[in-house]
């Protein structure tokens, strides 16, 4: 398995292509690589949808007073980094028929997407008595797939992955997955960035504030 330094995705490759390239280490999966050459060659982005929201132009007042939809009972989590790396944000909610229980947020000023994301799922997950039933959304499929699927193989090897290279923000990988295991009955769960629902917007709210003058 290769992670994709672009996306973040682990992926394979057939053993023919490997066996023709030895020692090689793909940076990129297919998926990222196509993009990347379609652009290089001046072919027209497909039309995304419109997003329903612009949630971090937005106050927690604002997103409560706009959004409506999605989940009303579960912990939600968001985290950005402008730049990529670059400034960025994090933010997590508890939330039970549709009330705020808590909430935590916070800031760095040199950062990552995926660290920011890891750091929101922390704090949610803190927030979780160890016995308590509990769906803990983010809009992040890598952390899913670290917590659900591939921390524990990692964990199992002494903390390495079959591909070359060291797990990104391992220490915040650690942390996350320990949370998890200690709340057994808790279901991470993806759910769709700025698609409306509105706890997923106030945690991104949250994960924004950082460049507002209000929350």
């Amino acid at each position: 398995m290769f992670t994709c330094q672009t996306c973040g995705m682990e992926f394979d490759l057939a053993p023919s292509v490997l066996e023709r390239y030895p020692g090689w280490t793909p940076k990129q999966c297919l998926d990222c690589k196509n993009k990347g050459a379609a652009s290089s060659l001046g072919a027209s982005p497909a039309k995304s949808k419109p997003s329903v929201s612009k949630s971090r132009d937005l106050t927690t007042a604002e997103v409560l007073a706009t959004f409506r939809d999605g989940p009303q009972t579960g912990v939600f989590t968001d985290g950005a980094a402008e730049g990529n790396p670059g400034p960025g944000g994090w933010g997590a909610v508890l939330v039970v028929d549709g009330r705020v229980v808590t909430e935590d947020y916070g800031s760095e000023p040199h950062t990552t997407n995926n660290r920011m994301e890891l750091k929101a799922m922390i704090a949610g997950l803190k927030m979780i008595p160890g016995d308590t039933p509990t769906d803990v959304y983010t809009d992040s499929q890598l952390v899913v797939n670290i917590l659900t699927q591939w921390a524990a193989g990692w964990k199992a090897k002494g903390w390495q992955k079959k591909s070359p290279g060291p797990i990104a923000n391992l220490e915040l990988v650690k942390e996350a997955y320990a949370l998890a295991q200690a709340r057994p009955m808790v279901n991470i769960r993806w759910i769709k960035a700025h698609s409306g629902n509105r706890w997923n917007e106030y945690a991104d709210s949250l994960a924004t504030a950082y460049r507002r003058d209000q929350m």
